[in-house]
């Protein structure tokens, strides 16, 4: 298991970074880094975490939906709906806090699976907050900056 990386805590500047594209989301050290992400999501009752998380300045997220974990190297969203909803987000990175975020209500996104096989999910409600949510990590976006508490 690795240590999530708070707001507050030691390292805290990698969660405002921009992140790097993972070469090869095949290589061994990216499935170790996969497993331990999943093992670290699951330990703290997450519904996904991004790798600046965990202290890594790259394109990777996981995400667990209705018992499904998924993996997202290198994702980037493609379109998304103009109409938009308000929803309370909380973030293993801000521990105890929930806020009110507004997000487009539906989005397309591409990326790259754990077999560096292209993808795309279109995405609705909850699954399209959570993406949304994880994929502002990798532009250094946090929920406290997104903010209408």
């Amino acid at each position: 298991m690795i240590d999530v990386i708070t707001l507050t805590g030691p390292g805290h500047d990698v969660l405002r970074r921009q992140t790097t594209k993972v070469a090869d989301p095949t290589a061994p050290d990216m499935r170790a880094l996969v497993s331990e992400m999943i093992e670290t999501m699951r330990t703290a009752d997450g519904v996904g975490l991004a790798a600046p998380q965990v202290g890594r300045s790259i394109q990777l997220f996981i995400i667990e939906t209705e018992g499904r974990i998924s993996v997202f190297f290198n994702p980037r969203i493609v379109s998304h709906s103009e109409e938009t909803a308000v929803s309370e987000e909380g973030c293993l990175s801000v521990p105890g806090e929930f806020y009110m975020i507004e997000r487009p209500r539906g989005i397309t996104m591409e990326y790259e699976d754990t077999e560096g096989k292209k993808c795309r999910v279109d995405a609705e409600g909850f699954l399209a907050v959570v993406l949304q949510h994880e994929y502002d990590h990798l532009d250094g976006i946090l929920i406290v900056d997104r903010s209408h508490k």
